[in-house]
């Protein structure tokens, strides 16, 4: 019959994640269509119908999903399952509080964070903490999926599918939406940058993340920061990259006074170049890294920024 991708999006913009989720959608063979819930959101429907591969987008457009809570876009996605064979979504937070819904409801076991299509009914992902790959084999009839997007390439533009309305499914009335408190920065998003910057427990105080943020700021890079130092409290929840924090791909990422816990290897070490600072020189970050410089941070980033400075950046 097809897949169904439910797009990510925050009513005006689409992910590039959804983009990367198709990619998978596409190696499970049939049509893929994509669905669109929210509220003012015609543009992300637009642009989720250029997407390369995508023969229908799916569009639902009404208050209730102006949030996205889960129990209203399972709902919906459910009532639509009759015509697919599975349903996609990438491994982001709007999607773990949904698809386990739509999981437990359709009675079927998900699959989550594939890292690789074997068949349309086998699949790649990551256990122990991204230590040891898993092939799992589903016999369920409908496939509920997350997709770490980290691993998959986005598909291209060209498309031209149409989009249909539809109408929104019945408020089951078991949530409503309150409000947001979200944190703003002028920085890249961490799960989209193509460059992010990690601070560690070596920071060994929330001010001295200053140094770290002058050097994003040349970069035009995202920050980061590991969990070591989340909990010291020098840096916000938001910033965690690893295994319980933000799973990231850039094209480079710079790894400041971080040891290299499992943890955080688990977060991060797709990166396509990485580069470690850190005085210790047994540090197991060096292991994983492309480039490791064993230099004092408070000595190596001021360096680094004046460096950055000459060139104009």
């Amino acid at each position: 019959m097809g897949t169904l991708v439910v797009a990510d999006h925050d009513n005006t913009n689409l992910s590039d994640a959804t983009a990367k989720v198709v990619s998978a959608a596409k190696q499970l063979g049939g049509d893929v269509h994509i669905l669109v819930a929210g509220q003012n959101c015609g543009s992300v429907a637009d642009a989720s119908a250029k997407l390369d591969g995508v023969t229908k987008v799916l569009l639902a457009d009404d208050a209730i999903y102006s949030a996205r809570l889960a129990e209203n876009v399972a709902e919906l996605v459910v009532g639509l399952m009759g015509d697919y064979d599975a349903v996609l979504s990438s491994a982001t937070t709007m999607s773990k509080n949904f698809m386990p819904r739509v999981a437990a409801l359709m009675d079927v076991a998900q699959i989550s964070e594939i890292v690789k299509v074997e068949a349309p009914d086998t699949f790649v992902r990551p256990i122990y903490a991204g230590n040891a790959m898993q092939t799992v084999q589903s016999s369920d009839a409908k496939k509920v999926i997350t997709v770490r997007t980290t691993t998959f390439q986005a598909v291209g533009q060209g498309g031209s599918a149409a989009v249909e309305k539809i109408a929104a499914a019945k408020d089951p009335g078991l949530s409503e939406y309150v409000g947001d408190r979200l944190s703003e920065s002028a920085r890249p998003q961490l799960t989209s940058a193509k460059i992010i910057i990690s601070g560690g427990r070596g920071m060994q105080s929330g001010d001295n993340f200053k140094l770290v943020e002058a050097v994003a700021d040349k970069l035009k890079a995202a920050v980061g920061a590991s969990r070591a130092a989340v909990d010291a409290g020098y840096a916000a929840n938001d910033m965690q990259v690893g295994q319980t924090g933000k799973v990231v791909a850039p094209e480079l990422y710079i790894a400041v006074g971080i040891s290299g816990a499992i943890q955080h290897l688990a977060g991060m070490k797709d990166s396509k170049v990485i580069v470690a600072i850190n005085k210790d020189e047994e540090a197991p970050i060096f292991q994983v890294s492309d480039y490791g410089l064993v230099a004092d941070l408070f000595k190596a980033l001021p360096e680094l920024e004046a460096e950055l400075t000459k060139l104009g950046l």
